[in-house]
């Protein structure tokens, strides 16, 4: 792949992170700076990574990098979980969107599984 763009799990991030800030704009006021905040910045952070993992020269640094969007990942559930605790997201919504994180968890997981076994050629 040329373009980090064409990676289906860098798409998948990206509608994740849409859905997000969607959900985050009916919380209270109170948590603008808050959990809303937090909540968007693991979430951008997801496909950021993937991204800028692709954009390296080493196999090393994209798999470091694919990490750190994992990370990310189980960031952004823990605080959906969190935000339908306080009332802020319905059982729907939280479904919704662990349906989706699971889904980028997965590819994830395969994308990093397939660097492993065949590395990125070196320039």
């Amino acid at each position: 792949m040329n373009n980090y763009r064409d990676l289906k799990v860098w798409q998948m991030a990206m509608m994740l992170t849409e859905d997000i800030y969607r959900a985050t704009e009916s919380f209270p006021s109170r948590e603008t700076y808050a959990l809303a905040n937090q909540l968007q910045r693991a979430a951008v952070s997801i496909p950021s990574n993937i991204a800028e993992g692709h954009a390296r020269n080493s196999t090393k640094d994209y798999l470091r990098f694919l990490s750190i969007s994992q990370g990310s990942l189980a960031e952004a559930e823990t605080q959906l979980e969190l935000a339908h605790r306080l009332g802020y997201i319905t059982q729907a919504v939280l479904h919704r969107l662990l349906e989706q994180t699971n889904e980028v968890g997965r590819m994830l997981h395969g994308l990093r599984s397939a660097l492993a076994v065949k590395p990125l050629p070196t320039p």
